[in-house]
């Protein structure tokens, strides 16, 4: 009998404690092990963990630390991680000596999302696989000859990116000097299918149903410019573009957004929002947008795979950066919503050129294209659901996603 092959997933669902990095680390773990894999799942980033119930980085691990190890509970994982807090500090889950003796016996390492700066005892693995879920910037930054950059790549013998048109004529991101392999995100369908206690499906001939998405507002730090020109980061400045998109439909929109209050009042509750970002709300809500809580729904896996289930659909923008380079890069949530049977209308990304689009799945650049993909979906909504699932089946499986990788991995 052959022994499996023993793999680590290095994430951040400790540093990043919501539902959206949960699930895609989850989907990345159960997915090599119905390939067969033995596989972990270690945290070790030398960096303070955010805490929701204080909104803060917070250099008090415990939340961290029971939220890793619920979630690796639920998955049948639950002595298969290890956290170790920053700057060397305590490790939670496996032991030290354990985790050492992990790196020295494992077969490969996915370093996903890239946000683990391989170290000595992490090079002990002979395949280490950078996996780039956010395309653009490290190119960018290797063409400027960022010296960080290019030795934390290097670290890696193998590298993959969601930017799937990376390379391609119609791309403006730099090629670079490192061979990037094309993937896409990996999802464990049967874990989408709406569940006994999920909120109920939207009618399938009604508009009552809103067309959703999860989304932080404002974001900032990753900038940057390139042939003289400036390109975002942040997601507003693609929504601000179709703020007036409820005024132009029956059709009911929300935008669950990561905007809050930073300070907590003595009942509990945060304090009322101030500056550009009560501002903002506003002015979406003028608007004619409904406006929650993403904070709120992403604290827990179920309550945010159910919001996505009680949507009719999603309507969502991306990163300027993806959109004015065509990286060719798609969401995780947005697969997500596709393998809920949710239609999805997104910015256009260059992604049409390797998913299937025009049933189901929809990109568009101008708002008129929004409003036509509104009125196509919602003419005959139950064959759009089965398409947005056939889509999910066909492109974002984790069984068939994976397999793949570990193809072009060597492995």
């Amino acid at each position: 009998m052959v022994k499996p092959l023993q793999l680590i997933v290095l994430g951040i669902m400790g540093r990043t404690p919501l539902a959206g990095v949960a699930w895609q680390v989850l989907h990345y773990l159960e997915g090599f092990r119905r390939l067969g894999f033995n596989v972990y799942y270690v945290e070790d980033t030398e960096t303070w963990p955010y805490d929701p119930e204080q909104n803060t980085i917070s250099d008090d691990c415990s939340y961290a630390v029971n939220h890793i190890n619920s979630l690796m509970s639920w998955c049948g994982l639950g002595d298969r991680w290890s956290y170790r807090s920053a700057q060397g500090g305590k490790t939670s889950g496996l032991s030290e000596s354990q985790v050492v003796r992990l790196f020295e016996r494992s077969d490969a390492l996915v370093n996903l999302t890239g946000a683990t700066v391989l170290r000595r005892e992490h090079l002990r693995v002979p395949v280490r696989i950078y996996l780039e879920t956010d395309p653009v910037l490290p190119q960018i930054e290797v063409a400027k000859g960022s010296k960080f950059y290019i030795q934390m790549l290097e670290a890696h013998t193998h590298h993959f990116t969601y930017g799937e048109n990376l390379g391609a004529p119609d791309c403006g991101v730099p090629a670079g000097r490192f061979d990037y392999h094309p993937t896409r995100q990996p999802v464990v369908l049967d874990w989408w299918r709406p569940q006994p206690h999920s909120s109920r499906p939207p009618n399938s001939r009604s508009f009552d149903g809103r067309f959703t998405t999860i989304a932080s507002w404002r974001q900032s730090g990753k900038d940057f410019e390139l042939n003289g020109d400036t390109y975002t980061w942040s997601k507003h400045h693609e929504f601000l573009k179709f703020i007036d998109l409820p005024r132009r439909t029956v059709q009911r929109l929300e935008l669950a957004l990561a905007i809050r209050g930073n300070k907590r009042e003595e009942d509990g509750s945060w304090a009322p929002l101030c500056g550009e970002d009560a501002q903002a709300v506003e002015l979406l809500k003028s608007q004619g947008w409904q406006i929650t809580d993403a904070l709120i729904l992403s604290k827990d896996i179920f309550q945010y795979r159910d919001y996505i289930l009680g949507s009719r659909g999603e309507f969502t923008v991306a990163k300027d950066q993806n959109v004015r380079l065509g990286s060719g890069w798609f969401s995780d949530r947005s697969a997500c919503y596709l393998a809920a049977g949710r239609p999805v209308i997104t910015q256009d990304t260059k992604f049409g050129k390797y998913l299937r689009t025009g049933g189901g799945l929809f990109s568009f650049n101008t708002i008129d294209e929004i409003l036509a993909a509104l009125d196509d979906i919602n003419s005959d909504y139950a064959r759009h659901s089965r398409a947005a699932r056939s889509i999910a089946d066909e492109y974002f499986n984790a069984e068939t996603v994976l397999a793949k990788l570990v193809q072009d991995a060597g492995l």
